[in-house]
């Protein structure tokens, strides 16, 4: 069983940042709004909560010739000896996206099904997977 680490650059991250700043920016233009109302922090925490969950659970892993992916509330798995083609260095705006950033792989398997993910480095997932399955194409 060998574990990918998600590509955590970009956009996410920003969001992070701008809802964790969230809390800070209406503490100080009203400093009494916690304490008068405590639970007004609840709306401004969630949205943080749900991007922290995203951003550290988001990982994918081989195990038995099957390719695994996690990434929050998104979990499942794809048998590599179904997977057609790897479309390196695009991304795809639609669709099941367990990912973080752009320039990502795009895995078609089955007949129809496609699916976006982005590991910290493409090539080492790419070689492992035609390890298992070398008939499967490359798109660069």
């Amino acid at each position: 069983m060998k574990t990918y680490k998600a590509n955590k650059k970009g956009f996410v991250l920003y969001l992070i940042i701008g809802f964790l700043l969230l809390p800070l920016i209406v503490f100080l233009l009203d400093r009494n709004i916690f304490i008068e109302k405590p639970f007004t922090i609840i709306p401004l925490i969630l949205p943080l909560a749900l991007f922290l969950w995203v951003y550290v659970d988001t990982s994918y892993t081989i195990d038995k010739g099957v390719l695994k992916y996690r990434s929050a509330f998104l979990k499942g798995s794809i048998d590599i000896s179904s997977i057609v083609d790897i479309t390196k260095g695009k991304t795809m705006w639609v669709g099941l996206k367990p990912a973080l950033t752009t320039k990502g792989l795009i895995i078609k398997h089955s007949k129809y099904d496609e699916i976006y993910i982005a590991p910290k480095d493409n090539e080492e997932l790419i070689a492992d997977i035609l390890k298992i399955n070398p008939n499967i194409k490359i798109i660069a």
